[in-house]
């Protein structure tokens, strides 16, 4: 079994700020940093970081080529990343307030580069058993769903950033969500988290369900049983990434045979390490970190 991730690869331009910016007005940061980041290239590290072994697919600009790097120097295969002279890398711009919360604006660049062609050149290589994991920062998402499907590959969906185009996707063919409750209630129209997975079972009952609920952990769900994992208490410097970390870790316990409750404890775990660190992909942690985290 392979896991391919076609997803995004960003560079975050950072900003630290006492209080995130309100509609028409101006504020100073304290600080500016840039990072490597994008959900898919953070969930790519989170697997790798945690052990498994995982292909990366989307594309960067010649301005990105030092997150191809990193990718690689973690262990991520980057055979299926294009490099691209025609367009830009995507970036994000993030402001995080004096609690660790954050508002980021996105630029899609690149990650808005995909082809069906392309798509396929990639998705030949994989097989009926492997896992696909996709984000919402990318182009040709419904199509990359439609033809993993049809492969048999499990189809592994997080509709993260959440846009009305997630509504018109195929999600009878995806596997496993992994959804926040801003996420989660968006694609049911319920609110609390019990109902968001009553409602997710009854529209898409041959998924499972992950739904993350911040400081109150998380839920996995199959519709016929759940498992309630808590967060861990930490006090948080940067909450960017923090959902992508989840996804990496708990992913990663499964592909490696561990069973769920291990999985989301161990994802648990690897997420209240991040949040104490400042970026997104830098601050994802090893898997030795995480073994040794009490």
């Amino acid at each position: 079994m392979k896991i391919v991730n076609f997803g995004s690869l960003n560079i975050d331009y950072t900003f630290q700020v006492d209080e995130i910016a309100r509609p028409g007005q101006t504020i100073s940061a304290k600080s500016v940093s840039r990072f490597p980041g994008g959900k898919g290239m953070n969930q790519s590290l989170a697997l790798a970081r945690a052990g498994a072994q995982v292909y990366h697919a989307g594309n960067i600009g010649t301005d990105g080529l030092f997150l191809k790097e990193m990718l690689e120097k973690d262990g991520v295969d980057c055979c299926y990343l294009q490099v691209r002279e025609d367009v830009d890398t995507g970036s994000a711009f993030i402001q995080v307030d004096c609690h660790g919360q954050n508002c980021i604006v996105l630029n899609g660049g690149a990650n808005q580069a995909n082809t069906e062609e392309n798509v396929r050149q990639v998705l030949d290589q994989f097989s009926s058993g492997d896992w696909i994991l996709l984000q919402n920062e990318i182009s040709c998402v419904n199509s990359i769903i439609a033809l993993a499907w049809d492969k048999g590959m499990r189809v592994i969906f997080n509709p993260s950033p959440m846009t009305d185009a997630v509504l018109d996707y195929d999600l009878h063919k995806v596997s496993l969500f992994l959804v926040n409750e801003d996420e989660g209630s968006r694609i049911t129209g319920r609110q609390d988290a019990e109902s968001i997975l009553r409602e997710m079972a009854k529209a898409y009952p041959h998924a499972e369900v992950i739904l993350t609920l911040g400081a109150k952990g998380a839920v996995w769900s199959d519709g016929r049983r759940e498992i309630h994992q808590p967060a861990c208490r930490v006090q948080a410097t940067d909450t960017t990434g923090a959902g992508d970390t989840f996804t990496g870790y708990v992913l990663a316990g499964l592909a490696q045979g561990h069973p769920m409750e291990a999985s989301l404890a161990a994802a648990a775990k690897a997420s209240a390490i991040m949040v104490t660190r400042c970026g997104a992909a830098s601050a994802i942690p090893f898997c030795a970190e995480v073994e040794a985290y009490e």
